[in-house]
C-alpha cells in the first residue's frame, strides 16, 4: 500500500504569499483552461479518482490516472494548500482565509464549511480519522477540531508558542505527528486529544513528515535537512542528502521505495527505509510541493508546474 507525508506550505511561501493575501472573500473560483498548469500544492486519491488543489481556489479531478483533468466547482478563490480524502466520495480541502471545503461526490463539487478571513491565519493541512472526527492545522499555532464531519469547528491550543503548524501526519491508530516551524515537532498518542513537544535535532522549520509505522518516522525541512527516528521521535538520526534545497513531502510507493520531494526540482529516493537517499532533480528545477503514488506504480508530482507524471521507471 502506498503511503504519503503531507506538506505544500513551503512552496506557497517561496512562490506566492505576496500574490495570495488573506481576505480575498468567498467568491467562486474562476474556471481556467490552464488551471492544471498553474501552481498546485497538494493531492489525494479518492478510489480511482485523483484530486489536486492550488492557487485561486483551483481544484481539479482526474478519473483516468492523471491523463486528463476537469476543474471542480469551488466556492472560494483563496489559495488552497492541502486536501484529504477519507473515502471515494468524502473529503476536505483547506487554505487561505481559514477556508475549509467539503465534498461528498468524489471532488466534483465542494461547499464551504469554515471561512474566517478575519483570523488572517491560513490553514496548511487537514486530516480526518473517520467521517466525523478531524483536525485542521495552520499558521501561528492555528488548530481546529471537528466531531461532526466539519459542520462545526472548535479552536484548540496545543503549545505555548504560536509556531506555524505545517504538516499533520498519522502514524497508526492513535498516534499523530505535527511538523512545525522553529524546529518544533509535536506528537499525540491519544488520537489528537493531547500533544507533547518532542526533542528536535534542528532549529529550522520542518515542512513534512512520513510515518513508516507507529515508531518509525521521517522528518524533512529547510536546507535539505532530513532526519529519521525509530522511537516515535524521542531521538533522531540525520540522513545525509548532500543538498541545500528545502524538502517538502515524502511518499512510500507500492514497491516499498520512498520518494522525497523538494524545491529546485529536488527528488530523493530511498530503498532502505529512509536510512540513505540518492539525489536527482527535474531538468526545469521547478519546485515540487507534493507527490501522489499512482495505481500503476508511477507517481504524480505536484508543484510550480501543475502536475507531472513519473512512470514506474522514472
Amino acid at each position: 500500500m502506498a503511503e504519503r507525508g503531507r506538506s505544500g506550505w513551503p512552496l506557497a511561501v517561496a512562490l506566492c504569499l505576496a500574490l495570495a493575501p488573506a481576505g480575498v472573500g468567498a467568491q467562486d473560483a474562476v474556471e481556467a483552461p490552464l488551471a492544471i498548469e498553474s501552481l498546485l500544492l497538494d493531492g489525494a486519491a479518492a478510489g480511482s479518482r485523483l484530486i489536486v488543489v492550488g492557487e485561486r481556489g483551483h481544484i481539479l479531478v482526474s478519473a483516468d490516472g492523471g491523463a486528463s483533468w476537469t476543474q471542480a466547482r469551488v466556492p472560494v478563490r483563496a489559495l488552497l494548500t492541502a486536501v484529504h480524502m477519507h473515502d471515494e466520495r468524502t473529503g476536505w480541502a483547506v487554505g487561505h482565509d481559514a477556508a475549509i471545503l467539503r465534498t461528498g461526490d468524489g471532488g466534483s463539487t465542494w461547499r464551504m464549511v469554515h471561512h474566517a478571513p478575519e483570523e488572517e491565519r491560513p490553514l496548511l493541512d487537514i486530516w480526518f480519522r473517520d467521517e466525523r472526527t478531524g483536525f485542521a492545522v495552520g499558521a501561528y499555532g492555528y488548530f481546529l477540531a471537528t466531531e461532526d464531519g466539519g459542520d462545526t469547528w472548535t479552536s484548540r491550543t496545543i503549545g505555548e508558542d504560536d509556531f506555524h503548524l505545517n504538516a499533520l501526519v498519522p502514524a497508526g491508530s492513535q498516534r499523530l505527528f505535527i511538523a512545525a516551524e522553529a524546529g518544533v515537532v509535536y506528537r499525540s498518542d491519544d488520537g489528537g486529544e493531547t500533544w507533547r513537544k518532542l526533542p528536535s535535532p534542528y532549529a529550522g522549520s520542518w515542512f513534512g513528515a512520513l510515518a513508516l509505522d507507529e515508531d518509525e518516522v521521517l522528518l524533512m525541512g529547510l536546507r535539505g535537512h532530513l532526519f529519521r527516528s525509530g522511537d516515535a521521535g524521542e531521538s533522531w538520526t540525520r540522513v545525509p542528502t548532500g543538498i541545500n534545497a528545502t524538502l517538502t513531502d515524502a511518499v512510500r510507493l507500492q514497491s516499498g521505495a520512498m520518494l522525497i520531494t523538494g524545491l529546485e526540482g529536488t527528488l530523493l529516493s530511498s530503498r532502505d527505509g529512509g536510512r540513505s537517499v540518492s539525489f536527482t532533480r527535474l531538468p526545469s528545477r521547478q519546485g515540487i510541493s507534493a507527490a501522489l503514488p499512482l495505481a500503476d506504480g508511477g507517481v504524480l508530482l505536484i508543484g510550480e508546474f501543475g502536475v507531472r507524471r513519473l512512470s514506474r521507471d522514472g
